[in-house]
């Protein structure tokens, strides 16, 4: 289908919408926007500020993307959101773009962002994050591909959530939770490995049991974390699996330390 413009709509000078862009009444698309094919801004949305937006998103009612950091540390300049393709931003949701003029605020593809969540600026976020409603992620916080943050989670600025991890409810996440682990409380704090999110992402029974076993010698074992690390690379006898070479990787560049 052709381009729809509502007449009813602002799109100032200066933005560049693709093909098959449809841009509903009372939405606000700002000069610096770039609106790749096929995307849908529906009524009273608003795109402004120096974003790109890949082709197929769907950003609904309310939501902000785009929007000037809360980080007090702004100067001024023309920071940058840039966001994939085929992501899906709820009602009233804001995503801000970074701090400083020469950063970007980054967010992959097929993600969704249920109702009053947030991304602050300078996030990293990779693609598939399923983020409940009224959840928060404070600046500069990395998520990789396939997590899932439940309703109302906080997360502190520069944290990390590692594939296919999970963050329960609720939870207030100061620390940084490595893959295929689920983190729950306040503060939260590595729970049990997030089988069910593996389960749905086709990991085999044989991978989650090797999830399983780096999860007790990490967080259920005798040995402190540094001595964790060193049997499950010398002594385990999956040592030399993809899973577990992962989760140490993770570990070991944690600068927070580990939920």
């Amino acid at each position: 289908m052709a381009t729809k413009i509502h007449p009813q709509s602002i799109v100032e000078d200066g933005a560049q919408i693709g093909q098959d862009v449809e841009i509903e009444a009372f939405a606000l698309v700002g000069k610096n926007a770039v609106i790749h094919d096929g995307t849908i801004i529906r009524h009273h949305a608003t795109v402004e500020g120096n974003v790109t937006l890949g082709q197929n998103n769907e950003v609904y009612p309310y939501a902000l993307i785009g929007g000037l950091t809360h980080d007090l540390k702004f100067t001024g300049g023309e920071p940058k959101l840039i966001v994939g393709e085929n992501n899906i931003f709820r009602e009233y949701v804001t995503a801000h773009v970074a701090t400083n003029a020469e950063d970007s605020t980054y967010i992959g593809s097929g993600n969704v962002f249920l109702a009053y969540s947030h991304v602050a600026h300078d996030c990293r976020i990779g693609n598939h994050l399923v983020m409940s409603s009224h959840s928060a992620l404070g600046g500069h916080v990395e998520v990789d591909d396939h997590v899932n943050i439940g309703w109302g989670v906080g997360v502190h600025q520069f944290c990390r959530l590692g594939r296919n991890c999970m963050v329960s409810a609720c939870s207030k996440l100061v620390q940084d939770v490595p893959p295929y682990m689920l983190a729950d409380g306040s503060p939260a704090e590595i729970r049990s490995i997030n089988k069910v999110g593996m389960e749905r992402s086709g990991f085999t029974k044989s991978e989650i049991d090797i999830a399983k076993g780096v999860f007790k010698t990490l967080f259920r074992g005798d040995f402190n974390r540094r001595q964790a690390i060193e049997y499950l690379q010398n002594g385990s006898a999956v040592a030399a699996e993809k899973i577990t070479l992962e989760i140490i990787e993770f570990t070991q560049k944690s600068e927070r330390g580990l939920a």
